[in-house]
């Protein structure tokens, strides 16, 4: 497939960091794109007269390419390709505002990570409950942060879907010399990984944060990764999804780097912050709280354990310290490793 085949004009919705990173690169490798949003209306307003989005990537212009649209409906007309770039809990009703003005051929694909909490969905599960399970549908997702996305820098991600020429479509179209996209057809374990990995990186901050020290994190990340692979194959998923860019390259990207906001919110607890003081100082949505409870529900039904991630969830909701969680963990009985894997 060529650049000829891949989609001509690509509608974002969803006005954040993420949505305008994945426009902005839309739109560097030559697609056509509009920029709009169900709740942002304000912040688009801004955007379409200064260029840039101000208030999540200041100093990154957007190119005569790229537009944005305070009208939704404007944003989709002419579109066959639609990215939602929401938060988890905002996904369902975005598909459902935008259902209406879709074409009997559009395509949709997200950018969301986690869990519907109320349901315990994944995202391509509430997609076909809203919009119909024949549709073309996928799921962008990897070791990615919106920042160095909008400035270029060389990037690798997995897109996802239930139609391989979508897929290959998304990945050309959005593919230049310094962002390189690899399809697959397992949405699941890309979802799966998306999720839990956020939970995670709260844990891999707050060790951090509390000083336990460079083989702490690496524990953390290693013996993470064997949960997430758990809870995803009982989902249907492939393990070897999680090898991959959207599990192992998304887990330790997240829990090393400062950019990741669920770090942060980790480091913060440390500090002896509490979640709602944590959240007013990152001033963004961070998806590994709300993951934390989704996943808990879904691995207790499934049955799969999940020790690192209970523990991240008794900080978070049980008031639970974090130090006594990692001395928790540290005195659970001696097993194989490969034992559960």
């Amino acid at each position: 497939m060529t650049k000829s085949d891949a989609p001509q004009t690509v509608a974002v919705v969803g006005a954040g960091s993420w949505g305008t990173a994945l426009a902005l690169q839309f739109a560097r490798s030559g697609c056509d794109v509009k920029l709009g949003g169900i709740v942002e209306l304000d912040e688009l307003a801004t955007m379409a007269t200064r260029r840039e989005n101000v208030r999540y990537l200041p100093g990154i212009k957007f190119p005569a390419n790229l537009s944005a649209c305070e009208n939704i409906a404007e944003c989709l007309a002419g579109a066959r390709d639609i990215l939602v770039a929401v938060p988890s809990h905002g996904l369902r009703e975005t598909l459902k505002r935008i259902k209406p003005l879709l074409g009997p051929d559009s395509r949709v694909c997200w950018a969301t990570k986690g869990f519907e909490l109320r349901t315990g969905k994944l995202p391509h599960q509430v997609a076909a409950e809203v919009l119909g399970a024949e549709r073309p549908m996928a799921v962008l997702s990897g070791p990615t942060f919106a920042k160095e996305v909008s400035m270029g820098l060389p990037t690798a991600m997995t897109i996802a879907a239930n139609d391989s020429d979508f897929a290959e479509a998304l990945a050309v179209g959005i593919s230049d010399g310094a962002f390189r996209a690899y399809t697959s057809d397992d949405l699941v374990g890309v979802e799966v990984g998306g999720a839990v990995k956020n939970v995670l990186a709260i844990g891999a901050g707050m060790s951090d944060g509390l000083g336990f020290g460079a083989n702490t994190r690496v524990a953390l990340i290693t013996r993470g990764l064997v949960e997430m692979t758990r809870l995803g194959v009982a989902l249907g998923a492939s393990k070897e999804t999680f090898m991959g860019l959207a599990g192992m390259g998304d887990l330790v990207l997240t829990c090393t780097d400062n950019l990741s906001r669920n770090r942060r919110m980790g480091l913060a607890l440390a500090k002896g912050m509490t979640v709602e003081e944590a959240q007013e100082e990152i001033l963004q949505v961070v998806e590994g709280v709300m993951a934390a409870e989704a996943v808990r529900e879904v691995s207790r039904e499934l049955d799969i354990e999940m020790p690192i991630c209970e523990q991240v969830y008794q900080i978070l909701y049980e008031g639970a310290s974090p130090r006594k969680a990692v001395e928790r963990l540290m005195a659970r009985r001696l097993k194989s490793e490969k034992e559960h894997a």
